[in-house]
This record gives structure tokens, C-alpha cells and sequence, in this order.
């Protein structure tokens, strides 16, 4: 197995489980490959910066290293083994604790996937909508930056006009995304595989805007109105970019998902009743 590690260097123990994991390699028939921030704590490793290249791809951090981990990915085959060092962990596969059992279990292939719809979005002037085209496992948000005013933010799906939105801003989610701002929001949670597009308004002002959850295939554009000089996209809370006067977002279903490793006895319901805390106090660090 040709092995791909992703880490964030702020998170406590970092250089010791990439030592792990080079201590174990050989024994388990793997080829390591870090990132570059990694380099320094990885010696005789290289360098990890072709997607192609990997059977498989660990994070080690939180679920922002998962997301930026899948964004690398950029369409790639490779399951993600998430391993959390952070707080929540909703993404991740085990926990620091659970990591140097589930390694051997990923090099034997003793695991599932789920495959988790991402979203394809691009900005551009309205109707030519060429600019970069951005991967979003979890949302893409369109948002007003530190401008204190409603947004006007026209919405349409498969070019049939939905309605003028005055809200603070919308997130766009993907299933995946339904437990992070979506949520917060207000919006639905949706079970991660059930693929869908979910639409949540932030701070709606009036009462008749209602979150809308829409079939995967769907195309969606938002054309901002009366709005400031300009508008922000943030994608997967990590990378952005902005709408101008005369710009539109559209956002549809990338033509590949990502693949999250699960272990026996990991299940959403699981997740859900540990990491929100559902009956108790949430058990966010087991």
C-alpha cells in the first residue's frame, strides 16, 4: 500500500504518530508519503504532493485536516482515514487512542467506505460562471464579510427561479455538511449518504424562508442583488473567493464523492448520540 499523511502541526502529538507510522511500515508492507509540512518529523519519507500516487490517505488533526485532506484529493479514489486530535471529530474514522490498531486494519483493507457527496462550485459573471472550480465536501457559503445590511440573494434551481432570499447570507451543504453550519443555522440533519443538496438560509428575515433540501442532481445558482461592492464565498469554511456586481455562484454535484473509512460499529446514529451529546454529555474525545 502506497500511504499518503496529512496533519495539523498545532495539534499535541503530531511528530510522534508520524514516527508511528514509519515504525510500522515496513512491517505492514507500506510506502509512506507525508505532506510537506510533515517533512521535517518524517525522515526518509517523501514528499506527498500527487494525489495519484496513494492507495489511501490518513489525516491527523480535526475535521478541518479531513476537509483539506479531501480537498487534496481532488476527485481521487483514495479513502481517508480521519483520525481525531481535535475537539468534535464528526468526520473522523477513530480517535489518537484507536490509531495504531486501525493502521494495520487500513493496510488489510479490513474496513468499509462510505462514499460522501461532494459539491462543484464556480463563480463568474452570470451566465459565464468559468472562474476556479471549487470541491466542497461539507458547504459552500455565501456570506456579506463585515458589511452590517441584509443580503438580497436571488436563488434558482435548474434555472427555475425560487425566490429572492433577505437573509445574512445561505449555506449550500452536502449531506456531510448538514451536522456543521447548516445546522447552526437551523437546517436539517441529513444521513450522510443519502445524497441531497440542502439550502439554509443564515439569520432568514422573514419568517417564510425555510430551509430546502433538493435531489443531488440539482443545479444551483445565486445572484446576489443590491448587494455591497462585494460578496464572499467560503468553501468548507478553508478557501474562498467573491462575487462582484453582476456575478453568480453555481453549485452542482462533483462527478466524484469522497471516500470516508469506517470500522464495525461505527454508525451515524452512533456518531450523532457521542459527538452532539444526545441523552448526556457528549463523549467528544473518545
Amino acid at each position: 500500500m502506497k500511504l499518503g499523511v496529512f496533519g495539523h502541526r498545532e495539534y499535541a502529538g503530531i511528530p510522534e504518530m508520524v514516527a508511528m507510522v514509519l515504525r510500522e511500515a515496513p512491517r505492514l508492507g507500506i510506502e509512506v508519503s507525508v505532506e510537506g509540512s510533515l517533512m521535517d518529523v518524517a525522515p526518509g519519507a517523501t514528499e506527498l504532493t500527487d494525489p495519484s500516487t496513494i492507495d489511501a490517505l490518513v489525516s491527523l488533526g480535526g475535521d478541518g485536516t479531513l476537509l483539506r485532506a479531501a480537498r487534496f484529493l481532488n476527485g481521487s479514489d483514495a479513502p481517508v482515514l480521519g483520525v481525531n486530535l481535535g475537539r468534535l471529530g464528526y468526520l473522523t474514522s477513530c480517535s489518537a487512542k484507536e490509531f495504531q490498531r486501525a493502521l494495520p486494519r487500513l493496510a488489510k483493507g479490513t474496513y468499509t467506505t462510505e462514499s460522501r457527496m461532494v459539491l462543484e462550485a464556480a463563480t463568474g459573471p452570470t451566465g459565464a460562471q468559468n472562474g476556479p472550480r471549487l470541491r466542497a465536501l461539507n458547504d459552500v457559503v455565501v456570506h456579506k464579510g463585515g458589511f452590517a445590511r441584509v443580503l438580497k440573494l436571488r436563488l434558482f434551481a435548474n434555472n427555475e427561479e425560487i425566490g429572492v432570499l433577505g437573509a445574512d447570507g445561505i449555506v449550500i451543504s452536502t449531506p456531510t455538511g448538514s451536522t456543521a453550519y447548516s445546522m447552526s443555522a437551523g437546517g436539517p440533519i441529513v444521513e450522510p449518504t443519502v445524497e441531497s443538496i440542502v439550502v439554509t438560509p443564515i439569520a432568514a428575515h422573514t419568517l417564510s424562508i425555510r430551509p430546502l433540501v433538493l435531489r443531488p442532481d440539482v443545479v444551483i445558482t445565486v445572484q446576489p442583488e443590491d448587494a455591497p461592492e462585494e460578496v464572499l464565498v467560503t468553501v468548507d469554511g478553508q478557501v474562498g473567493a467573491s462575487l462582484g456586481r453582476g456575478h453568480a455562484l453555481t453549485l452542482r454535484r462533483a462527478d466524484r464523492p469522497v471516500r470516508i473509512v469506517r470500522f464495525a460499529g461505527t454508525t451515524f446514529v452512533g456518531r450523532l448520540r457521542r459527538k452532539l451529546g444526545w441523552g448526556g454529555l457528549a463523549e467528544r474525545d473518545e
